[in-house]
């Protein structure tokens, strides 16, 4: 059995002020390519398929669309789970209309005899998912009390869940290809050399939202797993399990990534075996830093790219974003780097807020605060002060 594993498509995610549908579209066609050409089985999409909870119409379209076509009228079921920033709410709404076409979207999370088990029959023989959208941690506690014991960190409940599906496959081992799929942190992966940020928002990579790799089942013989954006096996996981990673790189912390999804090949009872295939889609996103003149000098080079500049200069030079507008057609970040912001900061302690302020204008806007700016700042700070005087102790 041939399984294609994508995930963190993100559909209707912009890059600065720049719509990036046609981004979207070409790499989605080339995950649809993929499928047809591997005569892939059975397609997993391990969360985020848009955004925002509430997608615009467009990519709302685009995402049920590319569903449709990976499933080819039944005959290549897909499964799709809800991850952070997907709406379950939509994807239980949507579930029943896209089921006859071999679309199966899971948005809330069930217990295993509640149909958080999904049983498939694929070209190559039976498939059993277990299904693990996004759990927000007040969610685990109305799950648990369905299975057991609740009490405990996230984590252990959690590895708790892990464990229900993995008995729940368990019996499903001899004749059919098990798999897991989850959308969810676990420790010891890669997120662009750092712990939390990048294009996956700190809110949910944070260690209260993590699952230990050593709670990933054993039962499962391919684990998918969706919500960190660099493509990447797990660690310490107790079968394979693997990060596919988002379809584009999302911001700029992603730049220079090669994108991928994965195709798995496992039957019953035997050992998954993993194969990456890049996704080459989308303009690159580029983070360049040089004087003004070496940026210039590389305009040939730059000009297809998303760009953040950072260009040093001799002070601050409040033609700089104008002039880089000008000159490059996608600029998203530019900012000016010049010798008084290289030089240690000034304790803030005791130090005027008005003067903190203009020094905070300063370095974002890379101009000086004006006057009329800088009074209206002092009426609102005496106001403020005024309320936290009068305040009842």
């Amino acid at each position: 059995m041939r399984i294609l594993h994508t995930s963190d498509w993100h559909i209707g995610k912009r890059i600065g002020r720049y719509d990036r549908t046609d981004e979207f579209a070409e790499a989605l066609d080339q995950v649809i390519a993929i499928a047809e050409e591997r005569e892939v089985d059975l397609v997993i999409v391990s969360g985020d398929l848009f955004d925002r909870a509430s997608p615009p119409t467009e990519a709302l379209g685009m995402g049920m669309e590319a569903l449709r076509r990976l499933a080819d009228d039944g005959r290549r079921p897909v499964v799709a789970i809800a991850g952070n920033h997907d709406s379950p709410e939509l994807f239980e709404v949507l579930a029943p209309y896209l089921r006859p076409l071999g679309v199966h979207l899971v948005g809330q999370i069930r217990a295993p005899e509640l149909g958080g088990l999904i049983e498939i029959e694929t070209a190559n023989g039976r498939a059993v998912i277990a299904c693990f959208p996004f759990l927000r941690e007040g969610r685990v506690v109305d799950f648990m009390q369905g299975v057991g014991d609740w009490y405990g960190a996230y984590q252990d409940r959690v590895g708790a869940i892990f464990g229900a599906y993995g008995r729940a496959l368990e019996p499903h081992m001899r004749d059919a290809v098990t798999i897991m799929t989850a959308h969810v942190t676990v420790p010891g992966v890669t997120i662009g050399g750092r712990n939390l940020g990048r294009g996956e928002r700190e809110l949910h990579l944070g260690e209260s939202y993590m699952a230990s790799a050593a709670a990933l089942s054993p039962v499962a013989q391919y684990t998918a797993l969706g919500h960190i954006h660099a493509p990447q096996p797990v660690p310490g996981a107790p079968a394979p399990a693997h990060y596919a990673g988002s379809l584009l790189p999302l911001d700029f912390g992603e730049a220079g990534e090669e994108k991928r999804v994965l195709l798995v090949t496992a039957e019953p009872r035997g050992l998954a075996q993993v194969e990456s295939i890049p996704i080459i889609a989308g303009r690159p996103l580029l983070h360049v830093e040089g004087t003004w003149d070496e940026i210039v000098a590389r305009r040939d080079e730059l000009n297809e790219g998303y760009l953040d500049l950072v260009v040093s200069t001799d002070g601050p030079d409040p033609s700089l974003a104008a002039r880089a507008a000008d000159l490059f057609r996608f600029v998203v970040k530019v900012r000016a780097v010049y010798p008084d912001q290289r030089q240690p900061r000034q304790s803030r302690a005791g130090r005027p807020w008005r003067d903190l302020y203009g020094e905070f204008h300063q370095e974002k806007r890379n101009v000086p605060a004006p006057d009329a700016l800088l009074a209206a700042f002092d009426e609102v700070h005496d106001a403020v002060l005024d309320e936290v005087i009068d305040a009842p102790a």
